[in-house]
């Protein structure tokens, strides 16, 4: 693997005690493909909530307000080459990291801003709507790359996404340049697949679909993703190195029969992914317009 170009990333999400959800898996990713991670979490839990009741501890709005400030005048903010967000506590959260992205791009106009929109799922809402809603609202807008899931974007875009047409559209009028949606439709009976969308390409990364899936994949695969943008790959190869990272580790987590992904054993899925998967060209929304 080539030399990663120097360049921190500011990771801001959810801190579990056991397991490798959250912060857990996007700080394990980046730091084994050669990343510097300054990691800030936004609340911290025993474990996951899907294991069972447990304590959680939100960090309050003052405090991580302060800790913000104290991040923006940092004497090393200039190592700093990106902000990757994910699971937030609140809505006033959302606001602080914002303003955090906001001042960085002052010094910085090309900073790298990723957003897991991470709300739900065909369950519904998992975070209160007021949250959602300011994630929408302050975040989606700065965001040079986001990461829902097929229900996350339909619950921000307001529509019923049962086509990979529909996940298109509904990407392009989101708003970010860059969409990765992951539980896209799939081609391939019994696959899944991640859709996406930027302004050069429409690709679907298809595999295997597997049963039970450990929590965390959505985390490792928005932290892998943004690792290979950064790393200079253009979009096809950095979206099927993340995919087939994401899939071995899910793999070889179930063939050892673990309830979370075993990523402290699989640190060269990482980097060194050898999964196949089936990478597709799909018609750009705006070419079926300029038709």
């Amino acid at each position: 693997m080539s030399e990663t170009p120097a360049g921190a990333v500011i990771v801001i999400s959810s801190h579990v005690v056991r397991g490798s959800v959250g912060n857990r898996a996007a700080v394990f990713a980046l730091e084994t493909l050669g990343y510097p991670v300054w990691a800030l979490p936004t609340v911290i839990l025993p474990w996951h909530p899907g294991h069972g009741p447990a304590t959680r501890i939100t960090i309050p709005e003052a405090e991580f307000d302060a800790v913000i400030d104290d991040l923006i005048r940092a004497p090393w903010i200039g190592e700093v080459k990106a902000v990757l967000s994910g699971y937030l506590g609140g809505p006033g959260q959302a606001a602080a990291v914002a303003r955090l992205v906001q001042a960085l791009r002052e010094k910085k106009p090309d900073l790298f801003y990723a957003c897991d929109p991470v709300i739900g799922d065909v369950s519904g809402l998992y975070v209160p709507e007021a949250t959602a809603i300011a994630i929408r609202d302050h975040l989606l807008p700065l965001a040079s790359l986001a990461t829902p899931n097929r229900f996350e974007l339909s619950w921000l875009c307001g529509a019923d996404l049962d086509s990979n047409a529909a996940i298109l559209e509904a990407a392009l009028s989101l708003g970010p340049p860059r969409m990765l949606v992951t539980s896209a439709i799939p081609m391939i009976s019994g696959s899944t697949g991640n859709l996406y969308l930027s302004g050069n390409h429409a690709l679907l990364a298809e595999h295997r679909l597997i049963d039970n899936t450990p929590n965390g994949t959505g985390d490792l695969l928005s932290a892998l993703f943004l690792a290979r943008l950064l790393e200079g790959l253009n979009e096809e190869r950095a979206l099927q190195l993340a995919t087939a990272g994401v899939f071995e580790v899910i793999a070889r987590s179930r063939k050892r029969g673990a309830d979370e992904l075993t990523l402290e054993q699989d640190a060269s899925s990482l980097s060194t992914p050898m999964a196949m998967v089936q990478m597709r060209r799909l018609l750009h929304p705006s070419q079926k317009k300029n038709r």
